[in-house]
């Protein structure tokens, strides 16, 4: 018996996660009210108040899952210049985006949370300043710049992976980004 709600739980909450992430591609989380959700996934309104109090805490939760799993990423994957290990991290990020393609589209997208994407960028960053100060690169004065690049160029390319549907596996994404920021720091080694 469990398991049945259990699985009940679970199925609503993936409906009205998809009804969420469909009414941000149209609109602000701001403007979406639970009226608005519950009728676009065909739910009781106080079905969606035994799992959450309003949008806000729904989308709330659905970032705090989504950080976790960046999180664990990070301690499984401990960041190392210039190091073949990266790629692991960069696949297991693409891994994450591709099983929350519909989130993490709408998350980046014109009307999602930037301050979501921020702090994620805020983690990202945090890790891989602490691994460069602890590695041989001679010239720090430029690594604040080659590391703006590399993490603008790699929201870039997850937002345009996103949005043309996420057709290339996370692999193929995780190659291609990965040889980019091994270009760009084998660049700053040299300098």
């Amino acid at each position: 018996m469990g398991e049945k709600i259990d699985r009940r739980i679970r199925k609503t909450k993936a409906q009205l996660r998809a009804g969420l992430t469909k009414l941000m591609r149209q609109k602000s989380v701001k403007e979406i009210t639970v009226k608005e959700l519950v009728d676009e996934v065909d739910i009781n309104r106080s079905t969606f108040y035994l799992h959450y109090t309003d949008i806000n805490q729904m989308l709330d939760t659905l970032e705090e899952d989504l950080l976790n799993q960046i999180m664990d990423i990070i301690h499984t994957h401990p960041l190392n210049p210039l190091q073949e290990t990266n790629f692991y991290f960069i696949q297991d990020i693409f891994t994450i985006l591709a099983e929350n393609a519909d989130l993490c589209s709408a998350l980046l997208g014109p009307n999602g949370d930037i301050a979501f994407v921020h702090q994620i960028e805020q983690i990202i960053s945090d890790q891989y300043m602490k691994m460069f100060q602890s590695s041989s690169i001679s010239n720090r004065m430029n690594l604040p710049y080659y590391y703006s690049f590399c993490l603008t160029g790699c929201v870039g390319i997850i937002k345009t992976w996103l949005k043309d549907g996420a057709k290339e596996s996370p692999e193929e994404m995780a190659k291609l980004t990965f040889n980019l920021i091994q270009n760009a720091m084998q660049d700053l080694q040299k300098h």
